[in-house]
């Protein structure tokens, strides 16, 4: 499978990488995983304490309310692709900074093009904010955006029909309970995809 080869090929530079300052601090960095001829794929804000010992994505506790809302959402974990905007973890979960982004940037990118999903679920709002930037889109407070789906240029070419969905982050409806429920019913609309 030519897609799968294309992805390993990129997951092996991004586990060497030292492009910016997280690469002092990892365990193991976080390509992503999953299917490579995704319809779908999530893509958070940065790997997380359990991810940088897993070389996972989305495998804490973040990420087992994930998989409860894919299947909440009739979605198979197996038929998405999980990543995240930067691959390497920030000290103390802090919100990666710009250079950090514009370091990982690429590889993302690269991801994006191989697989050519129909949507990009962004997970929290460095995620959204990212996404919209480099898609052409006007970057708004996920507050605003969050479960709604916008048409995008995708590297500044028309592709068929890509989609951005910003979506708040599962670990933050994790602290708040009152957004799981919105997390839930947003989720439902990337299910459209599936």
């Amino acid at each position: 499978m030519e897609e799968m080869n294309e992805l390993e090929k990129i997951a092996k530079k991004i586990l060497v990488c030292k492009k910016c300052r997280l690469w002092k601090n990892r365990k193991k960095a976080v390509p992503g995983e999953g299917n490579p001829k995704a319809k779908i794929v999530l893509v958070g804000e940065a790997p997380g304490k359990e991810e940088n010992l897993q070389g996972r994505p989305f495998v804490g506790a973040a990420g087992k309310f994930l998989d409860e809302l894919l299947k909440n959402a009739g979605i198979k974990r197996e038929k998405v692709f999980i990543t995240n905007i930067i691959k390497c973890r920030p000290p103390y979960n802090r919100t990666p900074r710009q250079d950090e982004i514009a370091a990982c940037w690429p590889y993302l990118e690269a991801q994006l093009a191989i697989i050519k999903p129909q949507v990009v679920a962004c997970l929290g709002n460095s995620a959204a904010t990212t996404l919209m930037k480099k898609t052409g889109l006007k970057s708004r407070k996920i507050t605003t955006i969050h479960g709604k789906s916008f048409a995008a240029n995708l590297f500044g070419k028309r592709v068929e029909r890509i989609e951005i969905v910003p979506l708040y982050h599962p670990a933050f409806a994790i602290r708040n309970a009152r957004m799981k429920n919105i997390l839930k019913k947003d989720f439902k609309i990337v299910a459209r995809y599936k």
